[in-house]
This record gives structure tokens, C-alpha cells and sequence, in this order.
């Protein structure tokens, strides 16, 4: 028996109206066309499926009984059509992430690997930048979606945790400071710093756990690797954050986890409200938020008890 889904949906759509007229024109098909639909449907199942007169159409026993199960086929088909298309659409298309360079140096290029090598006919887009850009890509939709260290929940944007990032401090392998296990802000105080410029999300976090106490600023720099060139020339200290710790993994270099209250950085995945993702940048966004970074051992200790000079 040979039933096309043509015929199922001419069906349904004169079951429906109750009108060959009506139906034909909700079916963008002449009515002779769709008569033959109808017609050829009954041929095929030998028995008549609907009751007809100059002014009225109405289901027969048979074609109410036959109504249920194409309704049911039909919902069947669509779903099953409408995942194949879902499908298809992740296997193509183009995404837009912006992302800080912390995230986008280490983190995201196997992330990106693993999403490439599932959807390979996906165009990427990755904009490492600081978290105001990264918004700024959002709203202006350069960006389907952003990982910053901004909560920006405007009328336009909406933001939904992505990972939280604790800070270390590194040092010279053979610096006073890399003797202590626990330091606090007064033993960081006497020592030159290198900064980070004011504009990055890991200033900004510093300055407030740090405030009002200042830190002995010798330096202050754009990039964490320069940050590492200079920390490991002898230049200063700094206090950077766990997920940029794979530059500071060398021999000449010590890191210790901080365990100042409030000094923990979280990034955020940042959207539009008005509009949602296409196939390709849902896929995309589904991949990382079940890959987000993990903690780093022995990177979120219980907080201590606050001790003098420790802000």
C-alpha cells in the first residue's frame, strides 16, 4: 500500500474545513489537484472517507477512525523530519564566540578541536578579547554569545554563570614569598608588583580585594604573558588567575593560592534576549557548558578566618 504524506495532509486539512474549496486554498493547490489527492487516498484504502453533497462534507465512520492514526503518523513524521533538519542545520552554519584570553589561550583550542571534529562543515568565529568588547560583539551581533567577567543583565543582554576562576600568586622559585603557603595581602605589600592594565576584569578584581591597601605597582602590562616574562626576569610579583596558570608553569616560577575573601573572579555567558540561536550556535553553545573549566586542585581553599591587614 502506497500512501504518500501528500495525501495524509489533504486529508487532514478537509477533515478539518469540511470544504473542498476552503481546503484546496489552505493547501495551495487547485481544487481538481486536490480532489485527486482525496480521491486517490480512499482508492488506495478502499473505503470512502468522507460523505459528500453540493453543501456539506463531513467524515464517514471510516474516516473519523482513519483521522486518528494520520494524525498520530503525521505528528510522527514531523517530529522525526523536524530532528533530521535540526540535525542537518549543526552540520553547517557559522558561530561567533568572544571570550577572554585566558579562556581562549588554553581552555577553548581543545574545545574548539572536539566541536570541529563533530561538525566540520561549521564556519568558527573566536574573538579573544577583554570582557567590554566582548559584550560589545554581543550587542552589536558580531558574537552569538560571550564568556566575560561581566554580569551584564540589561534589556538586551542576558547573563547565566559559566565557571568561577580563584587567583594565585607567582613568584620567583627562589623569592621570599615562595616560601609561605598561606599569603596574605600584607606580606604581598612590600614587594614591587606587576599589574595588569586597568581595562582587564583581573585589575579590577585585584584593585577591589585589595582596596585600601595599594600594592607597589613597578610595572603594568596588557598581556599574562608578558606578566610571566616579567615576573620571571625578577622584575616583581604578581597575583593572576587560575585559569591562566599554564603560563606560570615553569621551573622559575612559584604559584600560591590566595585565600583573600572576595577575590574570586566569575565569568558569565553572555547573550541577546531578543534573539535566539541558530542550530549551529545552539549546538555549539550546548558543547561548551558541558565542557566549562574545571577547579583547579587546591585552587578554591576554605576561606580562613580574617586576619590583621588582610582586605
Amino acid at each position: 500500500m502506497n500512501i504518500s504524506s501528500r495525501q495524509l495532509r489533504a486529508f487532514m486539512t478537509l477533515a478539518a474545513e469540511r470544504n473542498f474549496t476552503r481546503a484546496a486554498a489552505a493547501s495551495h493547490l487547485s481544487q481538481p489537484a486536490f480532489s485527486a489527492l482525496v480521491r486517490q487516498l480512499e482508492e488506495t484504502l478502499g473505503v470512502r472517507l468522507f460523505d459528500r453533497s453540493t453543501r456539506h462534507v463531513a467524515l464517514t465512520a471510516e474516516g473519523e477512525e482513519f483521522e486518528r492514526s494520520a494524525r498520530r503518523v503525521l505528528a510522527e513524521l514531523d517530529a522525526a523530519l523536524g530532528g533530521m533538519r535540526e540535525r542537518a542545520a549543526r552540520e553547517r552554519g557559522r558561530v561567533a564566540i568572544a571570550l577572554l584570553p585566558s579562556l581562549a589561550a588554553d581552555w577553548l583550542p581543545q574545545v574548539l578541536a572536539g566541536f570541529h571534529t563533530r561538525h566540520p562543515g561549521i564556519e568558527l568565529d573566536v574573538a579573544d578579547v577583554l570582557s567590554e568588547p566582548c559584550i560589545e560583539r554581543v550587542r552589536s551581533g558580531q558574537a552569538d554569545f560571550a564568556l566575560a567577567a561581566t554580569r551584564a543583565e540589561t534589556p538586551e543582554l542576558r547573563a547565566e554563570l559559566f565557571c568561577s576562576d580563584d587567583f594565585h600568586l607567582v613568584c620567583p622559585a627562589g623569592h621570599a614569598l615562595a616560601a609561605l603557603r598561606d599569603p596574605r595581602l600584607r606580606d604581598l605589600a612590600p614587594w614591587p608588583f606587576i599589574h595588569l592594565a586597568r581595562t582587564s576584569s583581573v585589575r579590577q578584581y585585584i584593585d577591589a580585594a585589595t582596596h585600601p591597601q595599594p600594592l607597589r605597582a613597578v610595572l603594568e602590562v596588557d598581556q599574562l604573558a608578558t606578566v610571566a616574562g616579567m615576573v620571571r626576569a625578577g622584575l616583581g610579583v604578581s597575583v593572576v588567575p587560575a585559569l591562566a596558570l599554564y603560563q606560570f608553569r615553569t621551573p622559575e616560577l612559584v604559584m600560591r593560592p590566595l585565600r583573600w575573601p572576595g577575590l574570586t573572579r566569575r565569568i558569565y555567558l553572555v547573550r541577546r534576549r531578543d534573539r535566539g540561536l541558530s542550530a549551529a550556535a545552539q549546538g555549539f553553545y550546548e558543547w561548551v557548558m558541558a565542557r566549562r573549566p574545571q577547579p583547579v586542585p587546591g585552587a578554591t581553599p576554605k576561606a580562613p578566618r580574617r586576619r590583621p591587614g588582610h582586605r
